[in-house]
């Protein structure tokens, strides 16, 4: 049971390694198909805006260069190479990120939630000091407003959908009613989440859904595709092979978007 699809990883269009190098690990890693989903954001808020600049991640903007660097390198390598992105979701921007989509015609759109309230729930130390009622309510944001991510119909691809698992301040405030809230939603949605190995040989090392909420998604029928939400060529390999075996340990195979 072989991964060849992986629909999740970056290039230096966001915080990712140039696609020449990634194409090649891919390549030798022996996937069929990588889709380069580089993140982005269409919020007009001037935080956003500032903070965007100062990263560098502006495929809003780049995503024109991106695009024609893609078809350039297409004929270059065995694969198949995905024109796609990540996109950070928030329910006020619904109806500019339909319309960013609708403009840019990416072939697929990753959807995520990395933000409560302006605040990344990657990092720790925005919570170091919360109470624990206060963390769960940032958990309970969280999980609403994914759920809403995937009610959007916008995204082919829900990422990484237990994000808070990732930090300590605020892993195991996810709960069973959580897990049914989404579960639900994507049992009737368009959208699909990932099995997303980023973090899996990195210090949380779990996929991104951890077993409760995988369990939760399987009693519904959901299936996952597979990302290995890379952003360094020697990230691929490693990451294929832990996704690999988990699919081969329950002999089963990823979904497959676009054939």
């Amino acid at each position: 049971m072989s991964v060849v699809h992986d629909y999740h990883v970056h290039s230096n269009y966001s915080d990712g390694t140039q696609m020449p190098r990634m194409l090649a690990a891919a390549e030798e890693a022996g996937l069929r198909a990588i889709g380069f989903a580089d993140h982005c954001n269409v919020s007009e808020r001037g935080r956003f805006q500032t903070q965007k600049r100062e990263y560098g991640i502006n495929l809003d903007r780049t995503y024109p260069l991106r695009r024609e660097a893609i078809e350039s390198l297409r004929d270059r390598y065995d694969l198949r190479v995905f024109d796609a992105v990540e996109m950070d979701y928030d329910p006020r921007d619904e109806a500019d990120i339909a319309d960013f989509l609708d403009e840019a015609d990416f072939d697929y759109a990753v959807g995520s939630v990395h933000r409560v309230e302006g605040t990344n729930v990657q990092r720790s130390a925005p919570f170091t000091d919360l109470s624990e009622r206060e963390r769960r309510g940032v958990v309970d944001d969280y999980y609403e407003r994914l759920a809403d991510l995937v009610d959007s119909e916008l995204f082919a691809i829900a990422a990484h959908v237990d994000l808070p698992e990732r930090t300590p301040e605020l892993r195991g405030y996810t709960t069973p009613d959580h897990h049914a809230m989404l579960a639900d939603a994507l049992a009737t949605s368009r959208t699909v989440p990932e099995l997303n190995a980023g973090r899996v040989r990195r210090e949380y090392g779990q996929f991104h859904p951890a077993p409760d909420l995988r369990a939760a998604l399987r009693e519904r029928g959901v299936e996952f595709v597979a990302g290995t939400d890379a952003h360094d060529p020697d990230e691929i390999p490693a990451r294929k092979r832990e996704l690999d075996e988990y699919f081969a340990a329950r002999e089963a195979d990823p979904l497959v978007l676009f054939e």
